[in-house]
């Protein structure tokens, strides 16, 4: 898993200049659901674009777009909130999601390994958080018994073969 500094995320949150209106065709945008929705007809299936997706949002109303979206960041309002782990897993399993899985909001430590086993390919620590004690935590709960979307087989099944 890959740990975003987003000084240097090539990224980029589109902020819209008056409700309603079309967001600007760029490479590389992070747009809202509802941005999304309204931009996804004239949207250049070869330019790359990131959908940010709230927990409380259906993971449903990306079924369609999957294959055109390059990124979808799922967020994390409370560390507490668990949400997001379903709706990552709910897209690489039921919708077959192949992009960058994303994690951003109340991102810590301690939640490295279950991001991993989740899906994620990235995330965005919260800003209080330390990245090389993010990275041991990822190195430090390596090998889990059951399977998860990373490696989907239990590990006895895993070493008979």
């Amino acid at each position: 898993m890959q740990l975003i500094d987003t000084h240097h995320d090539r990224w980029q949150t589109v902020e819209l200049e008056a409700p309603g209106a079309l967001p600007p065709v760029r490479a590389h945008s992070l747009l809202s659901l509802e941005q999304w929705r309204s931009a996804r007809t004239h949207w250049p299936v070869a330019l790359p674009v990131g959908v940010t997706l709230d927990n409380s949002e259906e993971i449903a109303d990306l079924a369609d777009d999957v294959d055109r979206l390059t990124l979808v960041e799922l967020r994390f309002p409370k560390w507490t909130d668990g949400r997001a782990y379903s709706q990552a897993r709910l897209l690489r399993g039921r919708h077959r999601f192949a992009g960058e899985l994303r994690a951003a909001g109340e991102v810590l430590v301690d939640m490295m390994p279950l991001l991993q086993r989740t899906g994620f390919d990235t995330a965005v620590l919260r800003a209080d958080q330390d990245t090389e004690a993010a990275q041991r935590a990822l190195r430090f709960f390596a090998g889990h018994y059951q399977g998860d979307v990373v490696t989907p087989a239990p590990r006895f099944h895993r070493e008979a073969a």
